[in-house]
């Protein structure tokens, strides 16, 4: 007895460990049920989705799949800068998180979205796009590589606005997308961001010559999310 609901909670601004080991928690317990679920036909639970919406103090981040050598400073350089350094379990290279930066991570049941992984992040890429479009930033994929992109067709010119980076176990998301708003972007200098070392980095900021207000976006970017995958929001 799956259904699309979903609770929705902003953190605010809360450490990456702290959220990761919450994301650990849902996640979980999404898996626990759909097992249960399978083994007992006559004892159906409903499964309840979570989205998380969060800004993170200064953090670098690597995937599964990634090399530690695009992040381009040591640990001393890291305490000098205030930042953290954490291997983690989705997929995808190296990124980074900070101040002014939303990130989203979406605990889903992706089986009774009836999704696949790859529509999945499709999904995710098409919610970022639709809202960048209401600021009247032209955005788009680009062959190859997850995340939302400005200016694929203009050689030297491509730059990532969006990082998306997921797991997915049972087909349970989790993990998930990393808009830059307001974000310092000098603090991409350090790594080859998602191990591209052609390729640039922007922000709504930079886009527009001015600041975002975060609680419009995020009241957008919910909306958007949940219209595109059917969601039933509490």
């Amino acid at each position: 007895m799956s259904n699309n609901y979903t609770v929705f909670e902003d953190l605010g601004i809360k450490d990456y460990k702290e959220v990761w080991d919450y994301q650990e928690k849902l996640f979980s317990e999404v898996v626990d049920v759909k097992l249960h679920n399978r083994d007992q036909a006559n004892e159906q639970k409903s499964i309840t989705n979570h989205l998380l919406f969060v800004e993170h103090p200064h953090v670098y981040t690597l995937g599964k799949s990634g090399v530690q050598n695009n992040l381009l400073i040591n640990d001393q350089f890291l305490k000098q800068i205030n930042a953290t350094f954490y291997k983690i379990n989705r997929g995808g290279d190296i990124t980074y998180h900070g101040p002014g930066q939303l990130v989203g991570y979406p605990i889903l049941d992706l089986e009774a979205l009836d999704l696949q992984v790859k529509s999945y992040i499709h999904n995710l890429e098409e919610a970022i796009i639709q809202t960048l479009a209401d600021y009247g930033i032209k955005s788009e994929r680009l062959d190859g590589a997850t995340g939302v992109w400005l200016d694929t067709d203009v050689p030297g010119k491509s730059r990532k606005i969006c990082a998306i980076g997921v797991k997915a176990s049972r087909y349970v998301s989790m993990h998930g997308f990393a808009l830059n708003v307001n974000t310092d972007l000098n603090y991409f200098n350090h790594i080859n961001p998602c191990g591209f070392v052609d390729k640039g980095v922007t922000s709504m900021e930079k886009e527009l010559g001015r600041k975002i207000d975060m609680q419009e976006i995020k009241d957008k970017l919910v909306q958007k999310l949940s219209a595109i995958f059917n969601l039933q929001l509490n």
